[in-house]
């Protein structure tokens, strides 16, 4: 839709200001850059949201840069085709600017043509923030259960990347650096059982 819609629905969403923390860009990406969005984009920075955009999943490297240097994110879903930029990659990697990969969103978009060719272990080879994640459950077939399930089963994850995209995930999350360092102890703790 156009930027007014997300205008109006900002607006909107106004009124319940005290339960949202943050608020970003979605749905189909092609032929909607990010740029198209920006002023609306400063008008949720103004009012302290945090901001996150769809980008890099149908669309180019090109949009998840809009998204970062046009939109300022601070978190960008999918941004897959962000591999094909190596530039891209190093800011990304150095400023530990995390994407949240859908692998079944991925699959019925035909982001991948299969998951057993799914990205995300280049991704954290590459020392990037990436994250497992759902979108839209009830369309792309699962919660992020299944996510994590079906990617394992294509990928045979090993305990140490699972481990680390679970780490990824709670840097990537919106709780405090306190919360996040009790939970990242949770993990390592429980990292280091024997698990059959």
């Amino acid at each position: 839709m156009d930027e007014n819609s997300a205008v109006d629905t900002l607006e909107s969403a106004l009124k319940h200001k005290d339960k949202i923390i943050g608020v970003g860009l979605d749905s189909s990406e092609v032929g909607h850059p990010p740029s198209k969005f920006q002023h609306v984009f400063e008008k949720e920075r103004n009012e302290g949201f945090i901001t996150v955009a769809h980008a890099g999943e149908e669309g180019p490297a090109e949009y998840v840069w809009e998204a970062l240097e046009i939109l300022k994110v601070s978190r960008v879903d999918h941004g897959n085709n962000s591999l094909n930029d190596p530039k891209l990659i190093q800011v990304l990697a150095e400023k530990r600017i995390p994407l949240t990969v859908c692998p079944l969103s991925n699959l019925k978009l035909h982001v991948v043509p299969n998951l057993d060719l799914h990205p995300i272990r280049r991704m954290l080879e590459l020392g990037l923030c990436a994250t497992i994640n759902s979108d839209d459950p009830a369309y792309f077939g699962g919660y992020m259960t299944k996510n994590y399930l079906t990617l394992e089963k294509h990928l045979k994850l090993t305990k140490d990347e699972i481990v680390t995209l679970t780490k990824n995930a709670f840097e990537a999350s919106f709780i405090s650096s306190e919360k996040k360092q009790v939970f990242l102890e949770e993990v390592d703790q429980f990292a280091l059982q024997e698990i059959d």
